[in-house]
């Protein structure tokens, strides 16, 4: 029983010393790179996780929690005072003295009984150090509407969602309003995950990763950019080669998108759809994969920047919640009215708008106890239409080698879906 009482403690040491061993570790090659003298390094940072251990375990032997305070607030005053004299030599910021103070409490958490969490800090904290040049880089990319469309988000998802009425509104019971700000929040966070990525990327990234990371936020507007980039060149095969494996790689991106909605609403639902589904988003991704072939030299080289709105803007988000409203309503009323195949003329016809809407509308529909089949081959059939959409997009504005090569690949996504639908039976 002794050895037991003593293992614990001594691992619990062991870990705060390697937790400040490893944020130590980034800012000694930190210092080491900015050719200065610092005011913490690696003796500095395992000292201060071990004087963070060593003060929560005499408060938690003596029950004495201000033994940790009073050693917190010493190792303040040790750090602010090196920093007010590094600061005077050089100028520097506070980044390497708020970290030691970090690792002081998390030395301690270590011995409070929190281990596995102050390792993934810790990590988490010697990750932020490290990348200071990536953040900053993405920091100079955010503009003020982009700023405010974030905030925007935050206060429709933590201040608005909470007190929307949970209840439905309207005599047919399709309209609950919380679970439609719910959606719209899913859709937003979605896409904003597309949208950061696209921005990230920045010019001259090549092709099939603009339209792969693009397809997240909207495969509609990476079809429309790359079928107006194809007319630059009109006779350069490499070139539309390359456009039709970025543009295919984003239809893939939707289609692998609708079941990742799916998921999220209703789970059940994925064993009919995940056949169609998946077999479009493969076939896509196939499709574009021999077209990169075909055009490597142009897809390597290639930039191109896809003109894309930040997702939860506030207009938009208003835009898609009445357009899902609208959806919502239609299902509802063929489904009072006009049971059955009612449903696919309104997936096809709702599809040429927003794949988003009628995915969620026909996941919310099976989740009510509507049949599972009639709502997996609406959302294929919207999914369908939304491709021959953008082929018309491709078909206006694109030059005749596009064309063939998307009017194909759209062919053979037609042809895959209609026998996954019949194979479903």
């Amino acid at each position: 029983m002794a050895d037991a009482d003593l293992l614990i403690p001594l691992r619990d040491f062991a870990i705060a010393l390697a937790i400040g061993a490893l944020v130590g570790i980034e800012r000694e090659k930190k210092k080491e790179e900015e050719a200065e003298r610092g005011t913490a390094g690696l003796r500095t940072f395992i000292l201060l996780a071990e004087a963070g251990a060593i003060a929560a375990w005499l408060s938690v032997r003596l029950s004495s929690p201000s033994i940790f305070v009073a050693g917190g607030v010493l190792a303040i005053a040790v750090v602010l005072a090196g920093y007010a004299v590094h600061a005077r030599a050089q100028g520097s910021g506070l980044t390497t003295e708020v970290a030691a103070l970090v690792v002081y409490l998390l030395g301690g958490a270590v011995v409070f009984g929190f281990p596995a969490l102050s390792v993934a800090l810790a990590i988490a904290t010697s990750a932020l150090l490290a990348f200071k040049e990536p953040l900053h880089g993405l920091v100079d990319r955010i503009g003020r509407d982009d700023l405010y469309a974030g905030l925007q988000l935050l206060i429709a998802t933590f201040i608005v969602l909470p007190v929307l009425p949970r209840e439905p509104i309207d005599p047919w019971h399709a309209l609950v309003p919380y679970r439609m700000g719910w959606l719209v929040i899913l859709i937003s966070g979605l896409s904003l995950v597309g949208y950061i990525a696209t921005r990230a990327l920045g010019p001259g990234r090549g092709i099939p990763l603009t339209g792969l990371f693009g397809g997240l936020a909207s495969s509609t507007a990476v079809s429309l950019d790359f079928a107006r980039k194809s007319r630059e060149d009109a006779r350069d095969t490499a070139l539309a080669d390359a456009l039709a494996a970025g543009l295919l790689l984003s239809w893939s991106v939707m289609f692998a998108r609708v079941l990742a909605l799916v998921a999220a609403v209703h789970a059940p639902l994925l064993r009919p759809l995940l056949l169609p589904g998946l077999g479009l988003a493969l076939l896509s991704a196939v499709i574009a994969w021999a077209c990169y072939l075909r055009g490597a030299g142009a897809a390597a080289g290639a930039a191109s920047e896809v003109p894309l709105r930040n997702p939860f803007s506030l207009l938009p988000a208003i835009r898609f919640a009445a357009l899902f409203a609208v959806v919502l309503l239609f299902v509802k009323l063929v489904q009072t009215y006009l049971p059955g195949r009612g449903l696919y003329a309104v997936a096809a016809l709702a599809g040429l708008t927003d794949v988003d809407a009628i995915t969620l509308s026909m996941a919310g529909f099976a989740r009510d106890g509507g049949d599972a089949l009639v709502a997996s081959r609406s959302i294929v059939i919207a999914a369908l239409s939304n491709t021959l959409l953008k082929l018309g997009f491709v078909v206006a504005l694109g030059s005749a080698a596009l064309k063939r090569r998307v009017g194909l690949a759209t062919g053979l996504l037609v042809a895959g879906a209609a026998i996954a639908l019949l194979l479903q039976g």
